[in-house]
Parts: structure tokens; C-alpha cells; sequence
């Protein structure tokens, strides 16, 4: 199992942000490449549709420039954000070395679209040589196993390219892991990360299947978007009284509460808050303390007491805790 370094322990009390940046430990990955365990994320918070998809939004590209001045140089962008083009101008604005950051994007797979066509239009409005990480967003697009074990083979060229470092997947169950382990041949890179939605009421855990663990069994690194949901979709519930006690014992807040489960469980999480002092508020936090095992799992226990999922519901039923 993949384990990130120690010094996510380390009492960050009175560091200013920008070095607080370097006590962020990294994942090794199977593949060798490593990936900082806190990202900040353009995810649906910054999200352009509509007559806002053609016009560069000044908001989020300061949003951005937020989290790099406050220490974050883990980003993470996906094409169907439509922000892409902001990004790279953050990237570009903030005169930090392209090899002080890890950059992930991710494509949809359009219909009568490739991966590959996809990832050019993307290293294109990001402005970039390169990304860190290059994920396909969703299996859902795929029709058949086919076509999903198909748009793998084009990841795994576009990581013979050299222009991804590394190349996993998001929102990806069993089935689908699965379907990629059965390509004809064999793999030739297997997915090194997993990006799902993860927190106390969405662990993927049902009729004996456990994705964490599955994952963990293959070598793929998790990634949790929507950490905080219990806190900011999903109450009340079981694990409030847990966060509060633990917020109160620890001196900082529920959703650093709320981070920690993840870090601790040496899950990659990501943050989209575009407030500058709850970022740094992170960043100063999250390096000082850390849950006991018994309270990592104090807090498992009660999640799966209740069940609430925020993204993709349209593909699975209320009561599916896939």
C-alpha cells in the first residue's frame, strides 16, 4: 500500500505559507512519480458554461493565483470545467518554476471525440508542455468495455509521449477498474490514481465490495473530491457530534476534521475553497495534527450510518453506496 511521508505531523505553528508549502508531504505513486497529498481544486466552484464558456473570467484566474500565492502547488483542472484557459494564466502569472507544480487535468471523452484529440486541446489552453497527471473523468461515456479499454490504450500512449507523467482515472468502480485489467495483452500502465468522490457517507463500501481496498490491492492511489460534504450538503448526520468534539479537542476546525480522515487514511485530498485565509488556515492546520486510528475509524463507523452521494446521481440509484 502506498503511504505518504510523516511530515504531514510536523506542528507548522507560526510557518509563513509559502514555506508551509514544502511541510505537504507527497504520495509516491506506483509508477515511481510522486503527488503532493493536498491539492486545490477548479472543480465546480469555478465552473464556465454556457455564455461564460468562450470569455476568460479574471475570478477565477485570481482564485487560482490565491491558492499558489498561499502555498498550494498541487492543482487540479478537468476540460468539462471549462476553465482550463484560466489556469494556465494563473500558471503563467505566478512566475513560479514549472517544476515547483503538479498539474492534473482530466478528460469527459466526448462523443465523436478521442482521448488524444481531447488531451492536445487541453495542454493547448493550459498553456503547458506537460501535465503531472492526465485522468479520464469518467467511465460513463463508454458504451461497452471495449470502447472503455480502447480510450485506455490512447492514456497509455499519451504517457509513452512523455507529455503526462503520469495517467489514472476518476470516479471509476470495480467493474470498471476491472474492465481495465482485462485488456487483451495485458496493461502496459496500469492507472496509478483513482480521483472519487470520497467522505463518512460515500466510502464505497457494499455487499462485500470495497473499492478503497480494491484499489489499495492494485496499487492505485485514492484521490477524495467533496471531502467536506458531510459538513456542507449533508447535515445533520452521524458524524456531526464526532467533528465537533474532535474540533474542539484538536483546536481547529470541523472541515480540517474533516481533511485529516482523508490524510489519514493516505487519501489525496483536494480543496476548492477560493477564500485566501481558509486556505492558509489549511495549510498552518492540517501540518499540526493528527486523528488517532480509533478516531479515523470512530468517524468511518458513523458514515456508514447514512448514505448521501453529490456527484454522477444520475448513474446510480438513491440507495447505491457504489
Amino acid at each position: 500500500m502506498n503511504s505518504a511521508t510523516s511530515n504531514f505531523e510536523v506542528d507548522a505553528t507560526g510557518v509563513s505559507p509559502k514555506q508551509i508549502h514544502n511541510l505537504i508531504p507527497s504520495l509516491k505513486l506506483a509508477d515511481g512519480n510522486e503527488i503532493p497529498m493536498l491539492g486545490y481544486g477548479l472543480g465546480t466552484a469555478n465552473y464556465k458554461s454556457g455564455d461564460s464558456a468562450d470569455t476568460i473570467s479574471e475570478p477565477i484566474v485570481n482564485a487560482t493565483l490565491t491558492a499558489l500565492n498561499a502555498g498550494y502547488t498541487h492543482l487540479d483542472g478537468a476540460e468539462v470545467y471549462g476553465n482550463e484557459v484560466e489556469l494556465g494564466r494563473a500558471i503563467a502569472q505566478s512566475k513560479l518554476p514549472r517544476s515547483s507544480l503538479y498539474i492534473t487535468t482530466k478528460t469527459i471523452v466526448r462523443a465523436g471525440d478521442t482521448v488524444t484529440q481531447s488531451f492536445n486541446r487541453s495542454l493547448e489552453k493550459l498553456g503547458l508542455d506537460y501535465v503531472d497527471l492526465y485522468l479520464l473523468h469518467s467511465p460513463f461515456f463508454a458504451k461497452n468495455p471495449e470502447e472503455l479499454q480502447a480510450a485506455w490504450r490512447e492514456m497509455e500512449k499519451i504517457k509513452d509521449s512523455g507529455m503526462a507523467k503520469s495517467i489514472g482515472v476518476s470516479n471509476f468502480l470495480i467493474s470498471h477498474l476491472q474492465t481495465l485489467f482485462d485488456i487483451p495483452g495485458g496493461l502496459q500502465y496500469p492507472p496509478v490514481v483513482n480521483q472519487i468522490e470520497y467522505h463518512p457517507y460515500l466510502q464505497h463500501v457494499v455487499e462485500g465490495e470495497d473499492l478503497v481496498a480494491f484499489c489499495r490491492e492494485k496499487h492505485i492511489a485514492l484521490e477524495a473530491y467533496s471531502p467536506l460534504t458531510a459538513i456542507t450538503k449533508a447535515r445533520p448526520g452521524p458524524v456531526d457530534p464526532i467533528y465537533t468534539q474532535l474540533a474542539k479537542k484538536y483546536g481547529v476546525s470541523e472541515a480540517e476534521i474533516a481533511f485529516r480522515w482523508c490524510l489519514d487514511q493516505g487519501i489525496v485530498t483536494l480543496t476548492t475553497s477560493s477564500n485566501e485565509e481558509r486556505l492558509k488556515g489549511y495549510l498552518k492546520k492540517l501540518p499540526s495534527f493528527k486523528l488517532t486510528p480509533k478516531e479515523v475509524e470512530d468517524i468511518a463507523s458513523a458514515g456508514k450510518e447514512k448514505h448521501y452521494r453529490v456527484w454522477w446521481t444520475e448513474e446510480f440509484a438513491a440507495d447505491d453506496r457504489h
